[in-house]
């Protein structure tokens, strides 16, 4: 393992700290100002705060800042299985710090009725629906996270645009129907912080899934070695 693993995973307890902060601070703020942020503003607010995070981050430990984003990079032999469940770790007690401290900031008559911006599925939405399609946006945040990171002509801020991009449009996608989480440690921050655990597998189950198989078609497209 690398000598500054303990750096790597700071970084990686930084950056979603700070991805679970915005995104559920403006969920806990679209509530208390009566729903004039609206749909459109969390996603732009999400997606700017990934950007944000990622291209932070990118450089000490990839910018992963999502459980799904690190097992699909250790399923592809970019990091070690170790440093793998390090970052996940660090990933989920970043989220959870996050969670904790807006459930200070906002009293509970404010974040009580979004469940602190945790993410639920729609009374329409049944449960093999709702990991189904945050496995599909999964798929599509992972495997750009992946492809843009492998580019060598790619930098920071291509890689923390593009998945920050994916965010904003899986957000308008899926924002009321599964809350658009894409992302384990997003979810069970605010849900710790809570105490909200409704159809919680599936932010585990949806993200994880579709990651792996964002690793699987990325090596398909790996180009042939040649001789």
């Amino acid at each position: 393992m690398q000598r500054d693993w303990w750096k790597r995973c700071l970084a990686e307890g930084v950056g979603t700290f700070g991805l679970t902060f915005i995104i559920t601070g403006v969920i806990c703020a679209n509530q208390y100002s009566g729903g004039d942020i609206g749909l459109l503003g969390i996603a732009l607010a999400s997606g700017a705060a990934l950007a944000a995070m990622s291209t932070a981050t990118a450089s000490l430990s990839g910018g992963h800042v999502n459980p799904a984003v690190t097992l699909a990079a250790a399923a592809s032999g970019r990091i070690s299985p170790t440093l793998a469940a390090l970052y996940i770790v660090a990933q989920l007690a970043g989220a959870t710090l996050a969670g904790v401290t807006l459930s200070r900031l906002y009293t509970p008559e404010v974040w009580q009725p979004v469940g602190l911006g945790t993410p639920s599925l729609s009374p329409e939405v049944v449960f093999s629906t709702g990991a189904f399609l945050e496995g599909v946006l999964s798929f599509l945040l992972v495997f750009t996270a992946l492809r843009v990171a492998e580019n060598e002509r790619g930098t920071d801020i291509v890689y923390g645009l593009s998945i920050g991009s994916v965010l904003v449009c899986g957000t308008l996608v899926a924002g009321n129907l599964t809350g658009a989480a894409l992302n384990p440690a997003r979810a069970f921050g605010p849900a710790l912080a809570s105490g909200v655990w409704a159809h919680h597998l599936v932010y585990w189950i949806g993200p994880i899934s579709g990651g792996l198989v964002a690793a699987m078609a990325c090596r398909c497209l790996q180009p042939a070695e040649t001789t």
